[in-house]
């Protein structure tokens, strides 16, 4: 556990997760200002916005930070397929008086072949970067490497993981089926073997040489000193920073993650055409059901979802929110991430004790 510490310079075992949409530079500034890891979401930003994101997190701090970035492969193009998912959603839409997009495109590139994205990072030189969906090709790679970035990558498997040891990475994070916001499966297309936390975790700790960072339903001190028990050398957690001040989620999604009688989550593609878990809302209960179309590919789905939310939205109805929440969500605390961090630190230690 030190040697991954030292290597991200932090002092405790915590790294709060790069949750696109939620993440803030102040959110990550806090965090790593309290001695964890805080994380930044560069998935779906443009070069310009994620530029602004690094110096807002540096204004704020000069302890280390991560940049997070998607590597999901670039689909191929479908215009049958993209058709047909559109038909689909337009009974919802006229709900809200609204049409579909008349075609799809993709909101965001892919790192994979983002050059604009590599050449940014090159010149500002983030501490640590992270990687979900995926691996980015080996020169990438190599380039980040040699700016001597920590670097990370998400795994929902041990075949998984062994691709990320096999790339020299410095650690992999083991994402658990109860983890909120999407899946890091590498090739969604095969399935997704559906392990658990506490399963993967043991299991990569047993088979891989490389530093393990457990992450999935982790809410508190109890259950990152269970994940350090089975061989993981830190612990990431998303949901539970949502609640705090410093994030972007709006009043009625940290209403939804308070309440005692939150939903439950569930996992669907339908919303962006990746698997994500979220509070169980219309997209799980209705778009996602029986005899639906084959979901449009991601990322193209997800301007359709982002469509189908915001008309919905204009006419005042939270039916098609998207929030976000791993399987922990009833144990969230509205606490801003510096006390947080100092709250997991001492939960940690007690439990450990």
């Amino acid at each position: 556990m030190t040697a991954l510490l030292d290597r991200l310079g932090i002092r405790h075992p915590i790294i709060q997760a790069p949750m696109a949409g939620v993440s803030t530079p102040a959110l990550a500034a806090a965090v790593s200002e309290a001695g964890a890891l805080g994380s930044v979401a560069a998935g779906t930003a443009p070069a310009a916005a994620l530029a602004q994101q690094i110096a807002e997190v540096r204004a704020r701090t000069g302890r280390p930070f991560n940049v997070n970035l998607f590597c999901h492969q670039p689909p191929a193009p479908d215009a049958a397929g993209d058709a047909a998912w559109l038909a689909y959603l337009r009974p919802f839409f006229a709900e809200f008086d609204a049409e579909p997009p008349a075609t799809l495109a993709a909101p965001y590139p892919s790192f994979v072949d983002n050059d604009e994205l590599l050449r940014l990072l090159l010149e500002l030189r983030p501490p640590v970067v992270s990687f979900h969906f995926g691996l980015p090709p080996a020169d990438k790679l190599a380039a980040l490497r040699a700016t001597g970035a920590a670097l990370l990558a998400s795994a929902t498997t041990p075949a998984e993981a062994r691709l990320a040891a096999a790339a020299g990475l410095d650690a992999v994070v083991a994402q658990g089926v109860e983890a909120g916001g999407h899946r890091g499966v590498f090739r969604p297309e095969l399935g997704d073997a559906g392990l658990g936390t506490l399963a993967l975790t043991r299991l990569l700790g047993r088979e891989l040489r490389l530093p393990v960072i457990a992450a999935g339903g982790l809410m508190d001190g109890a259950g990152i000193a269970a994940v350090l028990r089975l061989g993981a050398a830190a612990a990431q957690l998303g949901t539970a920073f949502v609640a705090c001040p410093e994030s972007a989620a709006d009043a009625a999604y940290r209403a939804r993650l308070l309440s005692p009688d939150q939903p439950p989550t569930a996992i669907t593609s339908v919303i962006s055409g990746r698997p994500a878990r979220g509070f169980v809302g219309r997209f799980t209960a209705e778009v996602d059901g029986p005899g639906r179309p084959a979901v449009a590919a991601y990322p193209r789905a997800y301007e359709a979802g982002r469509a189908l939310i915001a008309a919905a939205r204009a006419q005042g109805s939270p039916d098609f929110a998207v929030q976000w929440a791993g399987q922990g969500a009833p144990l969230a605390r509205a606490l801003p991430a510096a006390e947080l961090v100092r709250t997991l630190v001492a939960e940690l230690r007690a439990a450990a004790g």
